[in-house]
């Protein structure tokens, strides 16, 4: 039989087989010793070969090919990576200026992971009600005009208030979403608001230290309301995340998936531009005329040249 994993509780997976029933499963044992070297052999999103079990449960025995899928590097460190999900039409980006605020570098990190496997990104600022200062506002729009002119659909929302959230609803239409982001940015809440049947939980964010808890233990699929003849819509929830440590990727690459820094390096002197002291570099001329930030471009040295990962796991 196949399906499609829409569950993933550690050891165990729900797969939503073609027929339309459920299955709870485990992989098959000698699964792992094909050399995958993640903490998840099986992501959400996988489509997988399975064979049912007289109890009732099911052993995962093939996965497809995946046609994307993000990944993050490990924070276990016996492994080497973390796919956060497979076979994904998009991905929302989920930041907060404010309780908590979303660190630049992290989006970065994560815009250039989702660009190497080229899964359009649309961050999604929330927590818009917390704004009221005339500073917070104006800093909402240095970071709105930024990614778009990076290139990047930019929606500014309150997950609290409902403010701005239908217009997200257009662009789930007909794909599998992924909603990533920090712990606290309110992905549940947002989830909870397009579609109120699911019932997601929530939780305050720590005074103390202006973080998020984890409310979403494990990752998880949910079939979600289409227009009429429209295709399925999927949406996945996933655990918060402190950092994104980038996987995978060598330094000659990184440039490639910063968007304003691929385009003005096509006019380097050199094919083999690291963009950091070479003579005739285009990237570099950019930066000092403004027309790439110096933030996204602190965000390119930081994955060329930092060697202790551990902090963005």
């Amino acid at each position: 039989m196949h399906g499609l994993v829409i569950r993933n509780t550690g050891s165990w997976y729900t797969v939503l087989a073609d027929d339309g029933t459920t299955w709870e499963a485990k992989v098959k044992g000698n699964f792992r010793l094909r050399g995958i070297r993640s903490t998840n052999p099986v992501a959400i999103g996988d489509r997988v070969g399975f064979l049912p079990q007289p109890d009732g449960t099911a052993l995962i025995a093939d996965i497809e090919d995946r046609r994307n899928y993000v990944i993050r590097r490990a924070t276990n460190l016996s492994k080497q990576s973390h796919i956060l999900a497979a076979n994904i039409d998009q991905c929302f980006l989920v930041v907060t200026l404010r309780s908590p605020e979303t660190p630049v570098t992290f989006i970065d990190r994560f815009l250039a992971s989702a660009e190497a496997y080229r899964i359009p990104v649309v961050i999604v600022f929330n927590k818009t009600d917390l704004l009221a200062d005339p500073d917070d506002a104006a800093f909402l729009q240095g970071m709105t005009d930024l990614y778009t002119t990076v290139g990047y659909d930019c929606r500014a929302v309150s997950a609290q208030t409902g403010e701005g959230v239908e217009s997200l609803r257009a662009l789930l239409q007909g794909k599998i979403t992924l909603l990533s982001g920090n712990s606290g940015v309110g992905k549940s809440t947002l989830i909870n608001r397009l579609f109120p049947t699911l019932r997601l939980r929530t939780a305050e964010i720590s005074d103390a230290y202006d973080t998020g808890k984890h409310t979403t233990t494990f990752s998880e699929m949910y079939p979600v309301e289409n227009e009429a003849d429209a295709p399925r819509s999927f949406i996945i929830d996933t655990p918060g995340i402190k950092g994104f440590g980038t996987f995978d990727m060598e330094p000659s690459e990184v440039g490639h998936y910063f968007k304003e820094i691929f385009r003005h390096a096509a006019d380097c002197r050199f094919s083999n531009c690291t963009h950091t002291h070479e003579p005739g570099c285009a990237v570099l001329d950019a930066v000092h005329r403004h027309d790439i930030s110096e933030s996204r471009y602190h965000s390119y040295l930081s994955m060329l040249n930092d060697k202790d990962e551990d902090r963005y796991r």
